[in-house]
């Protein structure tokens, strides 16, 4: 079979959406290999398949199930391929709407995973938490830079779910403040997922993935903000 050489094509300066543009037309180049290995695979079955009935016995001719088996078997193939290049496609798509969903997050606060209090000009700061199942009795301590606990917060009887709390700090400028949860239905403990607050700077597309540049928990996923305000 002969083969076509191609001529690279010139690559263009880089824009400002060149992450993003980056990983569609990774996405469009998967989806065309996809569909040209499945095209490719089709023509050499068939060309197999007719060569072989040309040369077959004619006292001893090919089952006409076989030769159907053969078929649906390679028809199934072409549309798996056609299904994975069009999941490829859909995987683009999704990726082009969430990094435009994430650049209106830029400067917003945002709640992920984490035990960071930090206060604001007048002290305020909140906090949150992931209840795993109800509790009859919550409290969230506050603990200062050395693990000292400072303050407690009596949220009473919760149910399962997401919960958030106000505190402020007597001194506005304590840095290294973090807060445990205490969760109690009964005599038995309740698990928690402790939140805190951050401040969206920036977006980034890494491996296919969103990912949230955050002012003091680094990168995260997309997926993993909680909650925005």
């Amino acid at each position: 079979m002969a083969v076509t050489a191609t001529t690279p094509t010139p690559t263009t300066p880089a824009s400002p959406f060149a992450a993003f543009s980056t990983a569609t037309n990774g996405d469009k180049s998967t989806a065309a290999s996809a569909s040209k290995s499945a095209q490719e695979q089709s023509d050499r079955f068939l060309t197999l398949l007719v060569t072989q009935m040309k040369n077959q016995d004619p006292l001893n001719p090919m089952d006409n199930a076989q030769i159907t088996t053969q078929m649906a078997q390679i028809s199934t193939v072409s549309g798996i391929d056609k299904l994975a290049a069009s999941v490829g496609d859909m995987n683009g798509l999704l990726l082009q709407m969430q990094s435009l969903e994430g650049a209106a997050l830029v400067g917003k606060d945002v709640l992920v995973a984490g035990k960071q209090l930090v206060p604001g000009a007048e002290g305020a700061t909140t906090g949150g938490f992931d209840l795993n199942g109800s509790a009859r009795n919550v409290v969230v301590s506050v603990k200062d830079a050395g693990g000292k606990v400072i303050d407690t917060i009596d949220l009473g009887q919760l149910p399962a779910g997401r919960h958030t709390f106000d505190w402020t700090a007597p001194d506005p400028k304590a840095v290294g403040l973090t807060f445990e949860v205490s969760a109690l239905n009964g005599a038995q403990p309740v698990t928690s997922t402790r939140l805190m607050a951050d401040r969206v700077q920036a977006v980034h597309t890494e491996a296919g993935q969103l990912t949230v540049e955050l002012l003091r928990s680094g990168n995260v996923k997309y997926s993993d903000v909680k909650a925005v305000s």
